[in-house]
Protein backbone atom coordinates (compact mmCIF):
# COMPACT_ATOMS: atom_id res chain seq x y z
CA UNK A 1 0.00 0.00 0.00
CA UNK A 2 1.66 3.54 -0.88
CA UNK A 3 0.75 6.38 0.90
CA UNK A 4 1.25 10.22 -0.62
CA UNK A 5 3.21 12.80 0.61
CA UNK A 6 -0.10 14.68 1.74
CA UNK A 7 -1.65 11.67 3.13
CA UNK A 8 1.61 11.55 5.36
CA UNK A 9 1.23 15.41 6.03
CA UNK A 10 -2.37 14.85 6.80
CA UNK A 11 -1.39 11.89 9.39
CA UNK A 12 1.48 14.44 11.08
CA UNK A 13 -1.38 17.41 11.36
CA UNK A 14 -3.99 15.06 13.19
CA UNK A 15 -1.14 14.03 15.71
CA UNK A 16 0.69 17.59 15.75
CA UNK A 17 -0.11 20.77 17.00
CA UNK A 18 -0.13 22.98 13.56
CA UNK A 19 2.42 25.15 14.44
CA UNK A 20 4.61 22.15 14.97
CA UNK A 21 4.41 21.10 11.68
CA UNK A 22 5.04 24.35 9.96
CA UNK A 23 8.30 24.29 12.03
CA UNK A 24 9.44 21.40 11.03
CA UNK A 25 8.80 21.95 7.29
CA UNK A 26 10.56 25.20 7.52
CA UNK A 27 13.75 23.82 8.88
CA UNK A 28 13.57 20.37 7.66
CA UNK A 29 15.69 21.49 4.03
CA UNK A 30 18.61 22.39 6.97
CA UNK A 31 18.11 18.77 8.58
CA UNK A 32 18.57 17.52 5.21
CA UNK A 33 22.15 19.32 4.55
CA UNK A 34 23.35 18.47 7.63
CA UNK A 35 23.06 14.86 7.68
CA UNK A 36 26.39 12.70 6.87
CA UNK A 37 27.08 12.15 3.18
CA UNK A 38 27.28 8.43 2.49
CA UNK A 39 31.37 7.41 2.87
CA UNK A 40 33.14 6.90 -0.45
CA UNK A 41 36.07 5.35 0.09
CA UNK A 42 39.22 6.63 -1.39
CA UNK A 43 41.91 4.85 -3.79
CA UNK A 44 45.04 3.72 -2.60
CA UNK A 45 48.36 5.89 -3.62
CA UNK A 46 49.79 4.19 -6.73
CA UNK A 47 53.68 4.27 -6.87
CA UNK A 48 55.42 3.32 -10.08
CA UNK A 49 59.20 2.20 -10.79
CA UNK A 50 60.45 2.20 -14.21
CA UNK A 51 62.83 -0.22 -15.65
CA UNK A 52 66.44 -0.40 -17.65
CA UNK A 53 67.02 2.81 -19.43
CA UNK A 54 63.19 4.19 -18.48
CA UNK A 55 61.93 6.94 -17.52
CA UNK A 56 58.49 8.29 -16.00
CA UNK A 57 57.53 9.52 -19.68
CA UNK A 58 57.57 5.76 -20.64
CA UNK A 59 54.39 5.30 -18.11
CA UNK A 60 52.06 8.34 -19.70
CA UNK A 61 49.25 5.39 -20.67
CA UNK A 62 49.21 3.59 -17.57
CA UNK A 63 49.39 7.24 -15.95
CA UNK A 64 45.81 7.63 -18.39
CA UNK A 65 44.33 4.31 -17.72
CA UNK A 66 44.67 4.50 -13.88
CA UNK A 67 43.19 8.36 -13.58
CA UNK A 68 40.06 6.90 -15.94
CA UNK A 69 39.09 3.71 -13.96
CA UNK A 70 40.12 5.16 -10.53
CA UNK A 71 39.89 8.65 -10.54
CA UNK A 72 41.38 10.31 -7.84
CA UNK A 73 44.17 8.05 -7.43
CA UNK A 74 47.22 9.45 -6.45
CA UNK A 75 49.70 8.01 -8.89
CA UNK A 76 53.49 9.14 -8.26
CA UNK A 77 55.64 7.63 -11.07
CA UNK A 78 59.09 8.24 -9.65
CA UNK A 79 61.79 9.98 -11.99
CA UNK A 80 65.18 8.26 -10.64
CA UNK A 81 67.84 6.81 -12.30
CA UNK A 82 66.07 7.44 -15.93
CA UNK A 83 68.17 6.52 -18.84
CA UNK A 84 71.91 5.05 -18.25
CA UNK A 85 71.24 5.76 -14.33
CA UNK A 86 69.20 2.71 -14.79
CA UNK A 87 72.71 0.63 -15.00
CA UNK A 88 73.44 1.93 -11.81
CA UNK A 89 73.92 -0.95 -8.86
CA UNK A 90 70.51 -2.19 -8.03
CA UNK A 91 71.67 -1.64 -4.04
CA UNK A 92 72.04 2.02 -5.38
CA UNK A 93 68.85 2.38 -7.01
CA UNK A 94 66.77 0.52 -4.32
CA UNK A 95 68.64 3.20 -1.75
CA UNK A 96 67.31 5.76 -3.43
CA UNK A 97 63.82 4.77 -4.68
CA UNK A 98 63.56 4.09 -0.64
CA UNK A 99 64.11 7.72 0.39
CA UNK A 100 61.46 8.56 -1.92
CA UNK A 101 58.72 6.20 -0.97
CA UNK A 102 59.27 6.43 2.58
CA UNK A 103 56.81 9.86 2.31
CA UNK A 104 54.45 8.32 -0.16
CA UNK A 105 53.92 5.67 2.14
CA UNK A 106 53.67 7.68 5.68
CA UNK A 107 51.02 9.79 4.41
CA UNK A 108 48.74 6.69 3.04
CA UNK A 109 47.94 5.09 6.20
CA UNK A 110 45.94 2.69 4.64
CA UNK A 111 48.50 1.44 2.32
CA UNK A 112 49.89 1.54 -1.32
CA UNK A 113 50.16 -0.22 -4.52
CA UNK A 114 53.50 -0.68 -6.46
CA UNK A 115 53.38 -0.95 -9.90
CA UNK A 116 57.17 -2.32 -10.93
CA UNK A 117 58.38 -2.69 -14.41
CA UNK A 118 61.10 -5.19 -15.61
CA UNK A 119 64.37 -4.29 -13.78
CA UNK A 120 62.28 -2.09 -11.52
CA UNK A 121 60.29 -5.19 -10.47
CA UNK A 122 63.57 -6.06 -8.39
CA UNK A 123 64.68 -3.03 -7.08
CA UNK A 124 60.99 -2.80 -5.24
CA UNK A 125 61.52 -6.47 -4.26
CA UNK A 126 64.46 -5.63 -2.44
CA UNK A 127 62.50 -2.60 -1.06
CA UNK A 128 60.32 -5.08 0.36
CA UNK A 129 62.67 -6.90 1.76
CA UNK A 130 64.79 -4.24 3.63
CA UNK A 131 61.97 -1.43 4.73
CA UNK A 132 60.43 -2.68 8.47
CA UNK A 133 57.65 -1.00 8.25
CA UNK A 134 56.37 -0.86 4.42
CA UNK A 135 52.64 -0.55 4.13
CA UNK A 136 52.31 -2.25 0.47
CA UNK A 137 49.13 -3.61 -0.49
CA UNK A 138 49.89 -4.93 -3.98
CA UNK A 139 52.98 -5.70 -5.50
CA UNK A 140 52.13 -5.60 -9.05
CA UNK A 141 55.72 -7.49 -10.62
CA UNK A 142 55.00 -6.45 -14.36
CA UNK A 143 57.39 -8.44 -16.83
CA UNK A 144 60.38 -8.53 -14.20
CA UNK A 145 63.00 -10.85 -14.22
CA UNK A 146 62.52 -12.24 -10.89
CA UNK A 147 64.52 -15.27 -11.01
CA UNK A 148 67.54 -13.51 -13.01
CA UNK A 149 68.19 -12.95 -16.68
CA UNK A 150 69.82 -15.37 -18.99
CA UNK A 151 69.53 -14.27 -22.44
CA UNK A 152 71.07 -12.43 -25.22
CA UNK A 153 69.14 -9.14 -25.53
CA UNK A 154 69.63 -5.51 -27.67
CA UNK A 155 70.61 -4.18 -24.08
CA UNK A 156 73.12 -7.02 -23.58
CA UNK A 157 74.33 -6.70 -27.22
CA UNK A 158 74.42 -2.86 -26.76
CA UNK A 159 76.41 -3.34 -23.17
CA UNK A 160 78.94 -6.22 -24.28
CA UNK A 161 79.60 -6.12 -27.72
CA UNK A 162 81.69 -8.42 -27.60
CA UNK A 163 80.24 -11.64 -25.09
CA UNK A 164 77.29 -13.63 -25.51
CA UNK A 165 75.58 -15.25 -23.18
CA UNK A 166 77.29 -18.05 -23.38
CA UNK A 167 80.64 -16.45 -21.36
CA UNK A 168 78.94 -13.06 -19.72
CA UNK A 169 79.33 -14.82 -16.82
CA UNK A 170 83.34 -14.21 -17.13
CA UNK A 171 81.88 -9.96 -16.73
CA UNK A 172 79.50 -9.89 -14.67
CA UNK A 173 80.90 -12.31 -11.78
CA UNK A 174 83.58 -10.20 -11.38
CA UNK A 175 83.49 -7.17 -8.75
CA UNK A 176 83.93 -4.61 -11.89
CA UNK A 177 80.94 -6.47 -13.22
CA UNK A 178 78.80 -5.89 -10.48
CA UNK A 179 78.90 -2.39 -10.81
CA UNK A 180 76.04 -2.61 -13.78
CA UNK A 181 72.52 -3.44 -12.47
CA UNK A 182 71.91 -5.86 -14.98
CA UNK A 183 74.86 -7.97 -13.79
CA UNK A 184 73.11 -7.87 -10.20
CA UNK A 185 70.63 -10.22 -11.72
CA UNK A 186 72.47 -12.65 -14.27
CA UNK A 187 71.82 -15.70 -13.44
CA UNK A 188 73.99 -18.07 -15.66
CA UNK A 189 72.52 -21.99 -14.93
CA UNK A 190 75.45 -23.58 -16.12
CA UNK A 191 78.02 -21.74 -13.43
CA UNK A 192 75.79 -21.52 -10.17
CA UNK A 193 78.72 -21.91 -7.99
CA UNK A 194 80.33 -18.66 -9.71
CA UNK A 195 76.48 -16.99 -9.10
CA UNK A 196 75.97 -17.77 -5.70
CA UNK A 197 79.28 -16.67 -4.91
CA UNK A 198 79.12 -13.54 -6.92
CA UNK A 199 75.61 -12.13 -7.36
CA UNK A 200 75.76 -9.16 -4.42
CA UNK A 201 72.23 -8.37 -5.20
CA UNK A 202 69.88 -11.25 -6.74
CA UNK A 203 71.26 -14.08 -4.79
CA UNK A 204 70.53 -12.32 -1.49
CA UNK A 205 66.88 -11.02 -2.01
CA UNK A 206 66.57 -14.56 -2.88
CA UNK A 207 67.85 -15.72 0.03
CA UNK A 208 69.96 -18.43 -1.99
CA UNK A 209 73.20 -17.49 -0.47
CA UNK A 210 73.38 -16.84 4.18
CA UNK A 211 73.52 -13.25 5.46
CA UNK A 212 72.91 -12.12 8.58
CA UNK A 213 69.89 -9.70 7.54
CA UNK A 214 67.75 -13.25 5.89
CA UNK A 215 65.24 -13.63 8.57
CA UNK A 216 64.15 -9.73 8.98
CA UNK A 217 64.06 -9.23 5.20
CA UNK A 218 61.82 -12.48 4.50
CA UNK A 219 59.48 -11.34 7.59
CA UNK A 220 59.56 -7.75 6.01
CA UNK A 221 58.83 -9.22 2.34
CA UNK A 222 55.25 -11.50 3.87
CA UNK A 223 54.00 -7.84 5.03
CA UNK A 224 52.52 -7.57 1.12
CA UNK A 225 49.36 -8.22 0.85
CA UNK A 226 48.99 -9.49 -2.35
CA UNK A 227 52.17 -10.49 -5.17
CA UNK A 228 50.97 -10.12 -8.54
CA UNK A 229 53.07 -11.33 -11.57
CA UNK A 230 52.57 -11.01 -15.26
CA UNK A 231 54.36 -11.57 -17.94
CA UNK A 232 54.43 -13.66 -20.97
CA UNK A 233 55.97 -15.99 -24.03
CA UNK A 234 56.51 -13.12 -26.48
CA UNK A 235 57.92 -10.39 -23.89
CA UNK A 236 60.98 -10.76 -26.22
CA UNK A 237 63.73 -9.62 -23.57
CA UNK A 238 62.97 -11.69 -19.98
CA UNK A 239 64.74 -14.76 -21.14
CA UNK A 240 63.52 -17.30 -19.92
CA UNK A 241 59.73 -15.55 -20.06
CA UNK A 242 59.01 -17.56 -16.69
CA UNK A 243 61.10 -15.98 -14.80
CA UNK A 244 58.67 -13.14 -14.53
CA UNK A 245 56.53 -15.90 -12.31
CA UNK A 246 59.44 -17.05 -10.36
CA UNK A 247 60.23 -20.23 -13.12
CA UNK A 248 63.98 -20.60 -14.41
CA UNK A 249 66.39 -22.90 -16.57
CA UNK A 250 68.09 -25.51 -14.66
CA UNK A 251 71.12 -27.02 -15.45
CA UNK A 252 70.14 -28.12 -19.48
CA UNK A 253 68.00 -25.24 -19.63
CA UNK A 254 64.71 -26.72 -18.42
CA UNK A 255 62.16 -24.30 -17.53
CA UNK A 256 61.33 -24.96 -13.97
CA UNK A 257 58.33 -23.75 -12.74
CA UNK A 258 58.03 -21.54 -9.48
CA UNK A 259 56.96 -24.10 -7.28
CA UNK A 260 60.18 -26.41 -8.50
CA UNK A 261 62.43 -24.23 -7.66
CA UNK A 262 64.42 -24.21 -4.32
CA UNK A 263 63.89 -20.95 -3.38
CA UNK A 264 60.66 -21.73 -3.30
CA UNK A 265 60.59 -25.12 -1.94
CA UNK A 266 63.09 -24.04 1.24
CA UNK A 267 60.88 -20.46 1.20
CA UNK A 268 63.89 -19.12 1.61
CA UNK A 269 62.40 -15.40 1.64
CA UNK A 270 58.54 -16.24 1.01
CA UNK A 271 56.95 -17.72 -1.76
CA UNK A 272 56.08 -20.62 -0.34
CA UNK A 273 53.95 -18.58 2.51
CA UNK A 274 52.42 -16.16 0.14
CA UNK A 275 51.07 -19.08 -1.88
CA UNK A 276 49.45 -21.27 1.14
CA UNK A 277 47.68 -17.80 2.21
CA UNK A 278 46.37 -17.40 -1.22
CA UNK A 279 48.17 -14.08 -2.02
CA UNK A 280 50.11 -14.84 -5.11
CA UNK A 281 48.31 -14.10 -8.08
CA UNK A 282 49.44 -14.72 -12.01
CA UNK A 283 48.44 -13.50 -14.58
CA UNK A 284 50.30 -14.73 -17.84
CA UNK A 285 49.19 -12.48 -21.31
CA UNK A 286 49.98 -14.20 -24.69
CA UNK A 287 50.82 -11.22 -27.71
CA UNK A 288 53.01 -8.73 -25.73
CA UNK A 289 56.68 -7.23 -26.70
CA UNK A 290 58.81 -6.10 -23.47
CA UNK A 291 58.03 -2.75 -24.28
CA UNK A 292 54.50 -2.38 -24.42
CA UNK A 293 52.90 -3.65 -21.31
CA UNK A 294 52.46 -0.68 -19.26
CA UNK A 295 50.53 0.65 -22.61
CA UNK A 296 48.87 -2.21 -23.25
CA UNK A 297 44.70 -1.18 -22.38
CA UNK A 298 43.71 -4.74 -22.40
CA UNK A 299 46.56 -6.05 -20.16
CA UNK A 300 45.82 -3.05 -17.38
CA UNK A 301 41.98 -4.24 -16.92
CA UNK A 302 42.67 -7.52 -16.86
CA UNK A 303 45.54 -7.92 -14.54
CA UNK A 304 46.41 -4.25 -13.25
CA UNK A 305 43.31 -2.80 -12.22
CA UNK A 306 41.78 -5.25 -10.13
CA UNK A 307 44.15 -4.88 -7.79
CA UNK A 308 43.94 -1.09 -7.33
CA UNK A 309 41.76 -0.89 -4.59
Amino acid sequence: MKTSCGSMLGLWGQRLPAAWVLLLLRFLPLLLLAAPAPHRASYKPVIVVHGLFDSSYSFRHLLEYINETHPGTVVTVLDLFDGRESLRPLWEQVQGFREAVVPIMAKAPQGVHLICYSQGGLVCRALLSVMDDHNVDSFISLSSPQMGQYGDTDYLKWLFPTSMRSNLYRICYSPWGQEFSICNYWHDPHHDDLYLNASSFLALINGERDHPNATVWRKNFLRVGHLVLIGGPDDGVITPWQSSFFGFYDANETVLEMEEQLVYLRDSFGLKTLLARGAIVRCPMAGISHTAWHSNRTLYETCIEPWLS
